[in-house]
């Protein structure tokens, strides 16, 4: 191969992929943790090194050149190798030590990751734990995250997953506010009754209605995808939430609604790592140490 023929810096390459696969220097600049102006640089520097023009700007919007939309396939080949690259060298480390990126929703992050993560850093104290807090899921394969804790089975073949238990999904209330609600989830009158819920979509409605309920769009005056807000709504009497059961039944100031009835829903949970990673020592023994203490949390 006659490497003198490879006239760029990957760097560059990479600023330009990033640049295209968000739509703006600023969006990649932030992607790519630098500045704006060096990632302008960046781009500018590929452009002198291959003598190709690649973005035009067309108002405030950069516009691929024919020439740059040509490249990106193969760019797009560039970082697939290099990421597989960053996981290989990642899974071949045998060092008790260094970082390990974790994704877990928000209610995961309040409740159950800090007494492990305390426990985690007493017995490795080498470990440096990064947790990315978001109730959408991690991108494993592009190295968002080295471990995941969801509510779903993956289905691509480079992850691995092991299912540690299920989570029993309950109504939760304070005392004075499950005091006015009916018996029976299934009374006609309900219409007072608030749960506070997630968005606009019928998702939870049609899940509770499916059960025999009668609610509609009235019994979800307060909307919010923040949960710790939605357990604060819920604290201050203005509507019952969802609720993990383990986590619901350890809060003195929330009881159950509707203590008689079954459980909403149950969700499996799972925990995931990329195959590769799973044979560094470090993210192996993170991995773990999560699935033994999750554990005690769920139904098995």
């Amino acid at each position: 191969m006659n490497w003198e023929s490879v006239n760029f810096d990957w760097n560059h390459a990479r600023a330009f992929y990033v640049t295209v696969q968000e739509g703006s220097l600023s969006a990649a600049a932030k992607a790519l943790g630098v500045t704006q102006p060096t990632l302008s640089r960046q781009v500018a520097a590929l452009e002198a090194e291959i003598e190709i023009t690649l973005f035009e700007r067309v108002g405030q919007r950069l516009v691929l050149t024919d020439s740059g939309a040509k490249l990106v396939e193969h760019v797009s080949s560039m970082s697939k190798a290099a990421l597989q690259f960053s996981l290989a060298a990642g899974g071949q480390s045998q060092q008790i030590e260094g970082s390990v990126v974790i994704s877990v929703s928000q209610l995961d992050a309040a409740f159950r990751l800090p007494k492990i993560i305390a426990a985690l850093h007493r017995e490795e104290p080498l470990i440096n734990i990064e947790v990315i807090v978001s109730n959408e899921p991690s991108d494993l394969l592009r190295r968002e995250a080295d471990i995941a804790i969801r509510n779903f089975h993956p289905t691509q073949n480079d992850l691995i997953a092991k299912k540690l238990g299920d989570e029993v999904i309950r109504l939760y209330g304070t005392p004075a506010y499950c005091e006015t609600l009916p018996e029976s989830p299934d009374a006609a009158d309900l219409h007072t009754m608030q749960i506070i819920g997630f968005d606009r979509s019928r998702a939870v409605t049609d899940i509770l209605n499916d059960q025999g309920w009668n609610l509609g769009k009235d019994n979800f005056q307060l909307l919010t995808s923040f949960q710790l807000l939605q357990l604060g709504l819920c604290k201050e009497g203005l509507g019952l939430i969802f609720f993990p059961e383990d986590m619901g039944d350890a809060d003195s100031d929330l009881v159950r609604a509707f203590e008689q009835a079954e459980p909403l829903m149950t969700l499996p949970v799972w925990l995931v790592c990329h195959q590769e990673l799973r044979t560094s020592l470090r993210v192996r023994r993170v991995f773990d140490f999560i699935a033994d203490r999750m554990t005690q949390n769920l139904r098995v």
